[in-house]
């Protein structure tokens, strides 16, 4: 049976769409609909309407980390579809900050999302280790942080005094398994993206990956990272990367360069239909 992928929020859309910065896909696997993340909320709301898709069949919702551009769709989701299990991680609930300059912006999920999930109260699914979703859907549980070139914090704080960096240990990932190769669904990777293919690797018995789909945050990323995550990208080099959000436009230009005929970046209203 196919895997239907549908970018309903990114920073870039297509005709008709609203762009947004933020992150959220429809999926569609063996008869279930799952939501991964929900952009800031306005533009989840609109382009899913416009892309036909009826939220209230909605079977999961995934939230990749606590960031108010993944989570700010939650209340309109939760309204549609209050059948829909949530499956996150507990630190999504954390007081968050990015701190650049000295000036802090909060970058929390947003109150009305807070008291959404709190209204959901048996419907949340806490995640902390890697599980199975549906029959082929599986979720990476908290990320490692085993390479020493990939920056997973960033500026990103428990404070506003940028004193308390904040790990993210928060950040999820979700893949399917596939005749070709495993589809990874990543929301901003701010684990790294070879960290989280590495994780996966060992979690989902060594198979091969298929398709790459998301934010891949390689926005601030040097000339040593970039050139190390190449590296490391090519020993196992999917057939398919669709770099989304945070990405950033040199980082895929990088991309494009090392795996040429192989990178498409992604944009709200674009369809994937995996085998």
């Amino acid at each position: 049976m196919a895997v239907h992928i549908t970018i309903v929020v990114d920073n870039r859309a297509g005709p008709g769409l609203t762009a947004e910065h933020g992150l959220c896909f429809w999926i569609e696997v063996d008869g279930k609909r799952i939501l991964f993340d929900t952009g800031q909320g306005r533009a989840f709301a609109d382009n899913a309407q416009a892309l036909g898709i009826d939220l209230r069949r909605t079977d999961a919702l995934i939230l990749s980390h606590g960031h108010y551009d993944h989570t700010g769709g939650i209340p309109w989701l939760l309204q549609a579809a209050p059948q829909a299990v949530v499956y996150a991680h507990p630190s999504i609930l954390k007081e968050r900050y990015s701190v650049r300059d000295g000036e802090a912006k909060p970058v929390s999920m947003p109150a009305q999302s807070r008291a959404s999930l709190d209204n959901a109260g048996q419907q949340v699914v806490w995640v902390t280790e890697s599980l199975t979703l549906f029959s082929r859907v599986e979720l990476s549980g908290p990320i490692p942080r085993d390479t020493d070139f990939e920056d997973t914090g960033g500026p990103f704080y428990l404070d506003p005094q940028g004193e308390q960096p904040d790990q993210l240990e928060d950040d999820l990932a979700l893949w399917i398994p596939t005749a070709r190769g495993l589809v990874i669904c990543l929301g901003c990777c701010h684990a790294g993206l070879v960290n989280t293919l590495h994780h996966i690797h060992r979690l989902s018995g060594q198979q091969p990956v298929h398709a790459v789909l998301g934010g891949l945050h390689l926005l601030q990323a040097g000339r040593e990272r970039m050139a190390r995550t190449v590296t490391a990208l090519s020993s196992r080099t999917p057939d398919r990367l669709v770099p989304c959000h945070c990405t950033g436009v040199k980082a895929v230009e990088e991309l494009h360069k090392a795996f040429p005929g192989r990178v498409s970046p992604g944009s709200a209203g674009l369809e994937m239909r995996f085998e």
